[in-house]
């Protein structure tokens, strides 16, 4: 299974970047996510989706970033609006086939498999 993801860049802070994430190799993945890692910092779950439609966010971007995906395209797209400059990280997609027993995507980041190659975003003041 491979993840490539794109459309990181620079943006204000205020505005808005759309993040695209594309798996190809396996049809079986049952959640995509995205996660955001700063230097020397942990790498934590933004927000992630089931092909269910389920989806889970970081109390962070509630409101300000939406998730969402194409499974018949193996798309998962991350919509990151009303940035602020703590925004600024790499973003990497990831995927699992682990469904939980709650039918919402797991949170734990050893339950993803899959790992795109990561995108920076940077935001400016």
């Amino acid at each position: 299974v491979q993840l490539q993801a794109s459309g990181g860049g620079l943006a204000q802070a205020g505005g808005s970047v759309r993040l695209s994430c594309a798996a190809s190799g396996s049809t079986s993945i049952t959640t995509m996510g995205w996660w955001r890692q700063t230097p020397g910092q942990q790498r934590p779950l933004v927000a992630s989706i089931t092909r269910g439609g389920r989806t889970t966010y970081a109390d962070s971007v509630k409101g300000r970033f939406t998730v969402s995906s194409d499974n018949a395209k193996n798309m998962v797209y991350l919509q990151l609006n009303s940035l602020k400059p703590e925004d600024t990280a790499v973003y990497f997609c990831a995927g699992t086939h682990i469904i939980m027993a709650t039918m919402y995507p797991p949170t734990r980041r050893d339950y993803y498999y899959y790992w795109g190659q990561g995108t920076l975003v940077t935001v400016s003041s």
